[in-house]
């Protein structure tokens, strides 16, 4: 489920490249909007997504160097409750092929090692069995229900939102 913490343009500038086992990520630029404005349109991904204001502050993910979706992050600055959230979506012909959890687990490295975060957060609809399943491989763990969170965009209603965390000591 996009959540609406929004990614931090101007850390998204300082990244670069990063390299997963699989995939690579990379701040967007101009020429990826249309790719990625066709990917969140995709019926698989729209019931999660909704269309992003800007993709500006996103990662492209990609995959042999074919643009396959995007991740992002945001992160809580205040040292009281520092720690940082991740969404990701991918194009529904790579869905089931390990590389969002690859994807996942690349930032989340990022946001541990380079950023210092010792906690990140992430949150699925409470019923997109197919991406709890791929947060838990990188060792996202369910804290709770999150009730009526976000639109469904299959009913057009409210959707439950299941939140998960990772301790920096538990990234698989």
């Amino acid at each position: 489920m996009n959540s609406d913490s929004g990614g931090n343009s101007d850390q998204q500038g300082d990244i670069g490249e990063l390299r997963g086992a699989s995939v690579v990520l990379r701040p967007t630029v101009d020429a990826d909007i249309a790719t990625l404005g066709r990917i969140v349109r995709e019926p698989e991904v729209a019931a999660w997504w909704s269309v992003p204001d800007d993709y500006q502050d996103m990662l492209a993910v990609l995959f042999d160097g074919e643009i396959i979706g995007a991740i992002q992050f945001s992160e809580e600055t205040d040292p009281e409750f520092r720690h940082a959230g991740i969404d990701i979506f991918l194009t529904a012909e790579r869905h089931g092929q390990g590389l969002g959890t690859d994807a996942v687990r690349t930032l989340a490295r990022w946001l541990i090692h380079e950023r210092g975060h010792h906690r990140l957060t992430i949150d699925p609809a409470a019923d997109n069995t197919a991406a709890i399943r791929s947060y838990r491989k990188v060792g996202f763990k369910p804290v709770g229900i999150m009730r009526a969170y976000g639109r469904d965009h299959r009913t057009g209603g409210w959707a439950d939102g299941l939140l998960m965390d990772l301790l920096a000591d538990e990234l698989a």
